[in-house]
């Protein structure tokens, strides 16, 4: 299909196209706001279906919302009417529409607009009134103040918060885009109208309710996480999804941090995160001939992965003889458990430096190290 993006240089348009294009969804055609009206018209008679996120929502008159956001929808149902093609249409307004000022009150008329013009060509068409969007390619100052703060944050700059109990709706971009790629592809399997309550499509997507104050501290916290080598609470959705916003900001020449290399005549031993939940993951590298470990845990629970060089795994059950010993290289990826109650070794067998990742079950505190020597 050839489907139309209007507004396609957008937040939205922008995540659209290129899920569009990646996934090989579509041929996109594309209007901006820079573009000849001609091109719109061309683009109309040749489009399988439209997506409409062309808009304005900070002008610098009142006039420009009604132009930019009812007009131009407007002038797009013409020519999708003058081109004898009136395919279906899906529309991105605001949950702003259901108010009484001047952003809102033009985007309830572009909603009646384009449900007339379904019911008028009994065409499908969906109208989301969608609330804060947010994510990558997001502009500060523009899109949202989740945009405005992960700009700041990730910068060391100071962000500004003036009411923390104010109510917030917060759609991620990636779940609305593949409600729009459900939709398009919908428009071969239904072209037909089809009436809603208020003539708007309701979301599919999940809609997170939640409050800028807790927007605020989440991604403020984000900021502190190189050097504490933690990692957020991942399996809170709008936590993980706040944080892959996050990371989009960062400046590109600061991507990469240094970790602490605990370095000895052995070789070395440097943790590279933290979790909350899952324990801690490090890095381990011994030189030829080396033994690490000789010591054992109570509840402290260990898995081994060898990724270079090669050696010997050794385990003898605490207060007992017999020894397991299990050889590992890094040309045959495989993870040694390391049980509580047993000590253990590891021994470089090779002739280079052995790197081992390993992952504790729970960060190392120094209060509490659970760790005791004994040779194996």
């Amino acid at each position: 299909m050839k489907i139309l993006i209007t507004g396609a240089n957008g937040f939205i348009g922008s995540n659209l196209r290129a899920a569009l294009k990646y996934r090989q969804t579509a041929e996109v055609l594309v209007f901006t706001h820079d573009m000849d009206e001609k091109v719109l018209a061309d683009a109309c008679r040749d489009c399988d279906g439209v997506v409409h996120l062309a808009g304005v929502n900070r002008p610098e008159t009142e006039e420009e919302y009604t132009e930019g956001n009812a007009g131009l929808t407007e002038k797009l149902l013409k020519a999708l009417e003058d081109g004898n093609n009136p395919v279906p249409v899906i529309y991105s307004s605001s949950i702003r529409a259901a108010g009484n000022d001047a952003y809102g009150i033009s985007k309830k008329k572009a909603e009646d607009l384009i449900n007339a013009y379904g019911k008028r060509n009994n065409t499908r068409v969906f109208v989301y009134r969608l609330p804060n969007v947010f994510g990558k390619w997001s502009r500060p100052e523009y899109n949202s103040a989740i945009a405005t703060f992960c700009h700041h944050i990730s910068r060391c700059e100071p962000i500004r918060v003036d009411d923390r109990t104010h109510p917030m709706k917060l759609l991620y971009i990636d779940d609305i885009v593949e409600e729009f790629i459900e939709d398009i592809r919908e428009f071969e399997r239904e072209k037909k109208y089809k009436e809603n309550k208020d003539g708007v499509e309701p979301l599919r997507s999940v809609v997170y309710e939640t409050t800028l104050g807790f927007v605020a501290d989440t991604i403020q916290s984000f900021g502190s996480l190189r050097k504490s080598l933690d990692v957020p609470d991942l399996s809170d959705e709008l936590t993980s999804k706040l944080y892959s916003t996050y990371l989009s900001f960062l400046p590109p020449e600061e991507l990469a941090y240094d970790l602490k290399m605990n370095v000895d005549e052995r070789g070395s031993f440097t943790e590279f995160l933290r979790t909350k939940g899952c324990g801690q993951v490090s890095v381990n590298i011994s030189r030829p001939g080396i033994t690490k470990g000789q010591h054992w845990h109570d509840s402290k629970n260990e898995k081994f992965l060898v990724v270079r060089g090669k050696g010997l795994i050794r385990f003898r059950k605490i207060n007992e003889k017999e020894i397991f010993d299990y050889h590992v290289t890094g040309e045959k990826l495989q993870v040694v458990e390391i049980p509580t109650g047993y000590t253990h070794c590891i021994i470089n067998e090779g002739d280079d430096e052995m790197v081992t990742v390993m992952w504790a079950n729970e960060p190392f505190n120094p209060d509490r190290p659970d760790t005791y020597y004994e040779q194996v």
